[in-house]
């Protein structure tokens, strides 16, 4: 790991085009800038784990189709009794 020590409104350059920046510290605090490419996504850790247990959950159920075709609007078509 690397350690630095910044203070305010100094950054740090991570490859080309990400910058971390020291927007300011407010008690045990610091609030941090990220300068990013949109196509870069960044993420608070608690939430990308979150994200990446359920992307795991997901992998490990069943798929139901009935219900992947109500997420595409398709209703189950149902069978009609042919009268002579």
């Amino acid at each position: 790991m690397l350690v630095l020590t910044r203070k305010k409104g100094e950054s740090i350059m991570i490859g080309n085009q990400i910058e971390i920046v020291v927007l300011g510290i407010e008690g045990d605090a610091l609030k941090l800038g990220i300068k990013a490419p949109k196509d870069v996504e960044v993420y608070r850790k608690e939430v990308y784990n979150a994200i990446r247990t359920a992307n795991q959950e997901a992998t490990q159920g069943k798929v139901d189709w009935g219900d992947v075709g109500k997420l595409f609007g398709k209703k189950e078509e149902k069978k009609e009794e042919k009268k002579e």
